[in-house]
């Protein structure tokens, strides 16, 4: 996706790169940037968890969230930070813990663990994420004691290990669309034998965006709406 730009008539339509901060969830900073730059539509390229940090693709006006699947279907990249000797219900730091561990695996049998997650393979989706079965959103049932059975979705993955310090783990993952990193972390901790769960997540790129682009919420917040307008980028597609 490069070339030279287009001439939208809205100066807020195009891709804004948005670093999301944790602890707040991509709806909402959806709604912050519609309310601000008053763009008709804003849609994304794919979601983060609210305790995810990282690139967040923003999608404004009707003409690029017609667009979406185009940016939806992009390899992600992302680190993760893993704790090791527990697992939550969610596999990630904020869910209720259900299992503890005092074994601390070896860096060779982190490696050799790794190697199960690396190419083509079935992946089931967690019960704690947004993705809809007949309707509903497989989180609104988990926070009912619900689960129900998922189909297997094919991914590809590239695990890359970058450094290991018991408890912390940290783990660069280049991966297909729709692959859950959480989910990949929780089966890591049970072939170690010691549980694990996501600390930190960070998305680094989405197809050729990357997050050394984005803006940050404070930045965002500071400048002039003239600004953030003349960040947005409008590709030829």
């Amino acid at each position: 996706m490069s070339g030279p730009t287009s001439t939208l008539e809205s100066p807020s339509e195009g891709i804004l790169l948005f670093d999301k901060p944790a602890s707040r969830s991509s709806f909402s900073i959806v709604h912050i940037v519609r309310k601000r730059l008053k763009a008709s539509k804003v849609g994304h390229a794919g979601t983060l968890d609210p305790f995810a940090t990282g690139l967040l693709v923003l999608l404004l006006g009707r003409t690029w969230t017609r667009k979406s699947n185009l940016f939806l279907n992009s390899d992600k990249e992302y680190r993760a930070t893993i704790f090791l000797g527990a697992a939550t219900d969610t596999f990630d730091r904020e869910g209720i813990i259900t299992n503890r561990s005092s074994y601390v695996p070896s860096l060779s049998e982190i490696e050799v663990a790794l190697c199960s997650f690396q190419g083509e393979f079935l992946q089931t989706p967690p019960m704690y994420s947004a993705k809809k079965v007949d309707g509903k959103r497989l989180y609104e049932l988990a926070r009912k004691g619900i689960e129900i059975e998922r189909s297997k979705q094919l991914v590809r993955v590239v695990a890359t290990l970058e450094s290991y310090e018991y408890p912390l783990l940290n783990v660069h993952f280049a991966c297909s669309k729709g692959t859950y990193i959480r989910s990949i972390v929780q089966e890591l901790g049970e072939k170690l034998s010691c549980f694990a769960y996501a600390q930190e997540l960070r998305r680094l790129k989405s197809g050729s965006f990357s997050v050394e682009n984005s803006i940050t919420l404070s930045s965002f917040d500071e400048a002039e709406t003239t600004e953030i307008q003349g960040r947005l980028l409008k590709p030829t597609i």
